[in-house]
């Protein structure tokens, strides 16, 4: 569980990495935001979340899973986690921000999720 790291996943480095070759600029992991989201765009007051699949009990082949060891855990923590994410998403968006959400899984199609977020970024 230590290696698991809630900040600069492989998923999110590779958004990051997508954005700013593209050229947008944001902010990273603003504390004082409702579920410090992964990516902010302050002045067009969007957010964006990179989940894990299964961290966040996404509905795919790779979410959609338990461990056999320890079922009860993992389904209490992932049932916390998405609770948690409703939450947080419920706030940001009750304090005027738009909040996108990518999983994990969405990040294989590059041209696709450049242009989800490019849709994103350009709504009002």
């Amino acid at each position: 569980m230590r290696s698991v790291k809630s900040k600069d996943t492989k998923p999110e480095l590779l958004i990051r990495g997508l954005l700013h070759r593209v050229g947008y600029r944001f902010r990273l992991h603003r504390n004082d935001l409702p579920g410090k989201p992964d990516i902010v765009f302050p002045s067009r007051r969007k957010v964006i979340f990179v989940h894990g699949c299964f961290w966040h009990g996404h509905p795919c082949k790779r979410g959609d899973r338990l461990p056999k060891s320890n079922a009860s855990y993992w389904s209490a923590k992932i049932t916390r986690n998405k609770l948690r994410d409703r939450k947080a998403v419920s706030e940001l968006q009750q304090s005027g921000w738009s909040v996108l959400t990518i999983w994990e899984c969405q990040v294989r199609d590059h041209d696709r999720l450049l242009n989800r977020i490019s849709k994103f970024l350009m709504t009002e």
